[in-house]
Parts: C-alpha cells; structure tokens; sequence
C-alpha cells in the first residue's frame, strides 16, 4: 500500500486544469446500462473508483474500454442483471445500477453496497421510489431483489432528503416508465444536473433539474450519446484550500465558479483574496486566517465532502471556529490525525469546536477515508517538517494524481510504498 511523504512550509504557487468530476461521472457510467449501443465519454478522471464501476459494468457483460480521459461504453451486450458483492462492497456508488437495470431488464440483483465508513447512508430512498414506480422490492441475504411484472409506472415521488443517489436511480427508472414522473425535493447538485443533461442527449424527457421538482415524461427507447463530465469542484474546493492553509496563490482553470458559490464565500470571510472570471478561480492566502463558522447542508449549501479540508484549514486560523455536520454524522475520522499534528479540537456529536494553532507538526497518520485522507494531506502542506500519510489507496479514489498536481505547485510530496 502506498503513503504520502510530504515536507511543509511551502507556499502553493501555480495554475492547474481541474479534472472531471467522479460524482458525474459514476452515475452517467450507469445511465449508459440505459440503452444499447456504444456512448462515448471524455473528461473522465482516473480514479480508482471509476475503474471500480467499469468493472462492474464488464460483470454485467457490458464492454467499457478507457483510454486517456475517454471512455467508451457498449451496452448492447448486456447480459446478467445482478452484480457482486465483491465489487460493490467498494464503492457505494455501484448501487447507481439498480435503477438502470430495473428499467431495462425489468429485473435487478445488487448487492448492499459499501465505500467510505462516514457514517449511516441507508437506500431507503432508493427502493422507496424504485417501489413508487411499480417495482417490488426485498432485502434479503445482503442483496437488493428487486423485479417488475410489465413496465414501470410513472409515479409523483416526494424525497424526506434531497439524496444524489436517490434522485439519479429514480430519474434513470422514470426515463422508460410509462406516463410522467415528479420528483420533489430532489437534489440539486450540479453532478445530478450533468446526469439529467446526458440522459436528454439519449432522448430522455426531463425538466426541472437544478429545482425543487424534477419532471420525467417516460419515453420507450433511449439512445447511446456522446457527453463531457463536467468539472470536478470537490477537487477544487480541495486544491483551492490548499493554496490557502499554505498562503500561497493558485490559479484554478476549466471550473465554473457557480459551482463553488458558497465555498469561495467562505474562503473570503477567512481573508483570502478571491477572484473569478469565466471558468477561472483564482485564490491567494493570507497571512493571518479569520476563524469561521461552517455548516454542511444539501446544495447549494456547504457540502459534506469539504468539511474535513475546511477543518483544517481553520485549524490555523486565529480565534475559535465551529464546524457542524448535518449530512454524515460519523464525518470526523481524520479528526485524530490533526490532533496527532498539534490541532486542539473538540467534539461534541456533530459539532466540532477548533481553537487556532500557528502550525501544525509533522507526523505519521493515516488517511481514514477519501476526503479525510486529503484533509491530512492539507495538514502536512502546511506543518513544519516531514509528514507521513499512510493508507492513500483511499485518497485515489477521488483525487487523480494528487502528488503530481501538488508537486506542480510546488509542494514538496511524493508517492512511497510503505
């Protein structure tokens, strides 16, 4: 396994094209189950979770062939309608199948699924609205069962949260049902926007992405599409951070600043200089860093996949900061880590209260999880002298090539095997 060597203290200076996002680019690898024939994707990251869903996608017979940043997919050859545990228990997103398979072949088989230990993350808005559309649906054995006798029906379905996932299986089973499906309450993340944009270019019939209610008008027959992922703004979120806990200045291009928004609001309110242009983010750290206050919520609230980078980025800010996670309760695994580096912070359940250091110290920690693996990296940007980041199998499945974009920087990393 291999882990991060990283020595702090210097200043991020640069200009870096941002990747395609991963949280676009799983469920559309799904959608392709959708129709037969081949789709072609470009922008795609090389990440080890897209590996991870192409390859369930060869389980069920379907042929997914990548080269660089595209990936082609031929779903004509869709033969099995049941996936493994042994793949699925790596990533949560391969539940992302069930949907597509129920439409298509009227039969699905998925195995619960895994991924990051963050806390609870039930399907039961998945299978609720899968059973909303006429499906019949059981648990059992550590399987997902779910069949249909004829067709799927059109359904008004009210989500109790605004789940990514939940809306992407539902949408890609309302896109062949019969009549017209209403999701209210969906998510409106820009990822689930770029899921809805691609289903159209296969011929789906959908309005309403980005609002409140989500309408679906069921079509018979959908068609292989050609499609760009959009980019990835946790990545940027991620790198933008990390110019700023080291008071450097970064240049980030092909990256919507809309899809920041409250990100760079919160940056700002911490004395970092922003600016924005087009699709062009461009931030410099300062010198002394504001303590703030940090909320997670559903989009276009601060998102859950940036609380762990944001926490440590307070943790040299000077004065206190709260941070409150509302999306995934057990999302402070890498809270150890900082602490181990020299941060004061404490827990009180989702509520963390951080007292500003000046520095973090060099240590040996490990990364507990996607985005609390990238928080420890940030942590060791800025420490004073050597660091360690064990376990970055978890960091590659959301970041590509990390190390080499920091290096470009001018950050002092490498890869080792441990």
């Amino acid at each position: 396994m291999d882990k991060f060597i990283i020595k702090g203290g210097f200043p991020l200076k640069g200009k870096l094209r941002v990747n395609g996002a991963k949280n676009a680019t799983l469920p559309i690898l799904a959608a392709c189950l959708l129709t037969e024939g081949k789709s072609h994707l470009e922008n795609v990251p090389c990440l080890t979770d897209i590996v991870t869903m192409c390859r369930v996608l060869e389980e069920l017979g379907v042929k997914a062939e990548r080269e660089n940043k595209t990936v082609e997919v031929d779903s004509a050859s869709l033969s099995c309608w049941e996936t493994s545990y042994d793949l699925v228990k790596l990533m949560r997103a391969s539940i992302l199948v069930l949907g597509p398979l129920l439409a298509r072949c009227r039969r699905a088989r998925v195995s619960l699924p895994g991924g990051c230990n963050i806390g609870a993350r039930p399907v039961d808005l998945h299978l609720e609205g899968l059973k909303q559309l006429g499906a019949s649906i059981e648990v059992r054995n550590g399987y997902i069962e779910a069949r249909v006798k004829k067709n799927l029906r059109g359904a008004n379905i009210y989500l109790d949260v605004p789940s990514v996932g939940a809306t992407e299986n539902i949408m890609f089973a309302a896109t062949l049902a019969e009549g017209t499906t209403l999701i209210k309450n969906p998510s409106r993340d820009p990822e689930v926007i770029d899921v809805a944009n691609f289903l159209k270019k296969m011929g789906a019939h959908i309005e309403g992405e980005g609002t409140d209610i989500v309408r679906i008008d069921g079509v018979k027959e959908l068609f292989p599409a050609s499609h760009s992922v959009i980019p990835d703004r946790i990545e940027a979120g991620t790198l933008l951070m990390a110019a700023v806990i080291t008071k450097g200045e970064v240049i980030l291009e092909h990256i919507s600043p809309n899809y920041l928004g409250i990100i760079l609001d919160k940056l700002r309110q911490m004395g970092a200089e922003v600016d924005v242009d087009n699709y062009t983010v461009r931030v410099k750290g300062d010198d002394v860093l504001k303590p703030i206050g940090v909320k997670t919520l559903p989009y276009p609230g601060f998102s859950t996949d940036l609380q762990p980078q944001i926490t440590t980025v307070v943790c040299l800010a000077e004065g206190t900061s709260t941070i409150t996670e509302t999306i995934f309760e057990s999302r402070f695994t890498h809270i150890a880590g900082l602490k181990k580096m020299g941060a004061q912070i404490k827990r009180e359940k989702a509520k963390v209260e951080v007292n500003g250091v000046s520095s973090f110290r060099g240590a040996s920690v490990t990364a507990p999880d996607i985005r609390g693996g990238a928080a420890l990296v940030l942590a060791g940007l800025a420490a004073e002298g050597m660091s360690e980041v064990k376990e970055i199998n978890h960091v590659d499945r959301g970041y590509e090539k990390l190390e080499e974009k920091l290096s470009k920087l001018g950050a002092r990393i490498e890869r080792m095997r441990d």
